[in-house]
């Protein structure tokens, strides 16, 4: 009796077991029943090349890559495999919402202009293009395009000599690409609907003319060196400016539009290795010249670098401008080498309502050679460690809470502090609490994510 119990439960084990592997046999093959255009959506996130070999899945996969709304092409993959040759014969999408397309290998160039041409005719809306090939060059027909409304280039020379007709473009992004005056004017002039600008180390942009763009909102602009890329920009339009330069700072033209600000500088040294009193000098009188076009911005963000300068220069006595900035933004590590012009900063900000500070940490070596740079000017490091605002802030323990108290000091209509703490100032929240609660100020904390700076 209990053989036969134990074999008729073996029995039904034997069928849940069988019946669970049919179940998962129909459970893992039930994507292939989903429609075509949820499975072409679910191939647009992998390389092309991936997505073609899907086709020898089944009959049900064969053709379902063809459709697909996007094309991506990496540096692994080479154009003129016979296999990516075939691709345009057998793609039937009627209409490209992507293409990507990176390539650093000579032996590509005779096959991009066939590839442009198949996206082109696609009316392709979202492309990027990253070219590391002096030999390439954009064909006319590249230039005129009514269709597309996002643009990435990396790499790529760009010098049309042709109109450009992108009338349906609204952001456009560049990086390291070379690109004159005179052809980002022609560019500029084929976009009547740009709504947003990125440059990224185009070094050999002099003069930003965006007096003719009036929809641009929002300009992006890194520099790489000192000398190099856009040294003026005319921006009457943007409300948004986001500016990275190395050492000198750009000229500001004309941003009387601008709502909102987030400027920053890296250090680096001239061409001779060596910092200058001259430029020392220069550097922070471009930076007050810059300061006073941006006084009439709302919202302001300062990193590191700038403090130092502005602390530097308030040794100095250099005059500040009035701020009507309402939300400030510092985005920097509390130490004594920033205090002096922060707290300038928060004196001249007589309608600041909301101040965030986002701790980040300090390169050392970068740190350096603005130190040598204020040497120049006979400024002593040790001298102001000594001074009254300084005193204690190499004592890590006491950074964040002296920044509080300088801040509730020295602003009158503040009634909000953001702060983005890092792991080294986080164990200090209830040191910062106790201070709030005699303050009309509210305080709120939020902790860094990985990944933030």
């Amino acid at each position: 009796m209990a053989e036969e119990s134990a074999t008729a439960a073996r029995r039904v084990r034997s069928r849940r077991s069988h019946g669970g592997d049919r179940r998962l046999r129909v459970k893992g093959d039930t994507i292939s029943g989903l429609p075509d255009v949820i499975l072409q959506h679910i191939l647009t996130f992998i390389p092309t090349k991936y997505s073609i070999r899907t086709s020898l899945l089944s009959k049900r996969w064969r053709n379902v890559w063809c459709d697909t709304p996007s094309l991506s092409f990496n540096s692994s993959t080479v154009l003129n495999n016979a296999w990516i040759n075939q691709t345009p014969a057998f793609y039937t999408a009627p209409k490209m919402m992507h293409f990507h397309l990176e390539s650093a290998k000579k032996h590509d160039v005779p096959h991009i202009d066939k590839w442009l041409e198949l996206i082109m005719s696609r009316r392709v809306e979202n492309m990027s293009l990253s070219f590391w090939l002096e030999e390439y060059s954009f064909p006319d027909f590249f230039y005129v395009n009514a269709s597309l409304k996002q643009l990435t280039l990396k790499y790529c020379d760009m010098s049309p000599e042709c109109s450009v007709s992108w009338t349906s473009l609204k952001n456009l992004s560049l990086v390291e690409c070379g690109v004159s005056d005179e052809s980002m004017a022609k560019i500029l002039s084929g976009c009547p609907v740009l709504e947003s600008l990125t440059l990224t180390r185009c070094d050999e942009l002099s003069y930003l003319d965006l007096s003719k763009s009036p929809r641009l909102r929002t300009l992006a602009v890194e520099r790489n060196s000192w000398n190099t890329g856009p040294k003026d920009i005319d921006a009457p339009h943007i409300h948004y400016l986001y500016l990275r330069y190395s050492w000198f700072p750009c000229t500001l033209v004309d941003v009387s539009s601008l709502t909102e600000a987030n400027v920053n500088f890296c250090v680096s040294t001239n061409t001779k290795g060596k910092v200058t009193s001259s430029d020392s000098t220069f550097l922070q009188a471009e930076v007050m010249n810059m300061l006073e076009k941006l006084q009439h911005v709302e919202k302001l963000t300062f990193g590191t670098n700038l403090l130092q300068v502005l602390s530097f220069a308030e040794r100095r006595g250099v005059p500040f401008p009035m701020f009507k900035v309402k939300s400030l933004k510092l985005k920097t590590r509390i130490f004594q080498y920033v205090i002096l012009g922060l707290k300038r900063v928060l004196q001249n900000s007589h309608d600041l309502k909301k101040l965030t500070l986002h701790t980040i940490p300090c390169d050392i070596k970068l740190e350096k050679h603005l130190y040598d740079c204020l040497a120049c000017q006979g400024l002593s490091v040790q001298l102001c460690r000594r001074s009254k605002v300084a005193v204690h802030w190499d004592e890590v323990s006491k950074h964040l809470a002296m920044f509080v108290e300088l801040v509730l000091k020295n602003t009158e209509t503040l009634d909000k502090m953001f702060l983005v703490l890092d792991d080294s100032y986080r164990m200090f929240k209830k040191m910062i609490r106790t201070l709030s609660r005699n303050n009309k100020v509210s305080i709120a904390f939020s902790e860094q994510t990985s990944g933030e700076s």
